[in-house]
């Protein structure tokens, strides 16, 4: 007797064929605490910008850093690993995108990829107010790995999560 296949493809929202398997295999989030910053509002900040039960249960990971002038830094660095939360994560993130945001992304998405890496970086003040706003200005930085996914099915993804118009 013959077994029969599992389907490993399903529709999005959109009608695209997507492969059913997790799409994200991890999400890395780096950020700084510089001198004049108060460490745990900058946890703050990033934990704002994860789903609440993932933001409560992520642990840090703390190096004391000195900076160019002798200055103390704190660098905190978390690797997100549970495969059913992650969609969560870029999802949490996508509804609290400006559809300005929204819009450079998409025009610029090229520039975020890297092989299978999206490089999503967000600033600070805005995340401790708890929203989502891109920054290259000492930001919150998100490294979201998808696996064996090809740039289209990125796409679609991150379409259906809400971080594309």
């Amino acid at each position: 007797m013959k077994k029969k296949a599992k389907s490993e493809a399903v529709l999005t929202k959109r009608g695209a064929v997507v492969s059913s398997k997790p799409p994200i295999g991890y999400i890395d989030v780096r950020v700084f605490a510089h001198a004049t910053e108060d460490p745990e509002k900058v946890l703050t900040a990033v934990r704002n910008l994860l789903p609440a039960e993932l933001g409560e249960e992520v642990v840090f990971k703390k190096t004391q850093l000195t900076g160019h002038h002798g200055n103390p830094i704190v660098f905190f660095e978390a690797k997100l690993t549970d495969k059913q939360a992650l969609p969560d994560v870029l999802r949490k993130i996508g509804s609290g995108l400006t559809s300005l945001d929204k819009e450079q992304l998409e025009s610029d998405l090229r520039l975020h990829m890297e092989k299978r890496n999206l490089y999503l970086r967000f600033d600070k003040q805005f995340a401790f107010k708890g929203e989502a706003r891109f920054s290259c200005d000492d930001p919150v930085r998100f490294k979201v790995h998808f696996k064996n996914k090809s740039f289209e099915e990125i796409v679609t993804f991150c379409r259906d999560a809400g971080l594309l118009p």
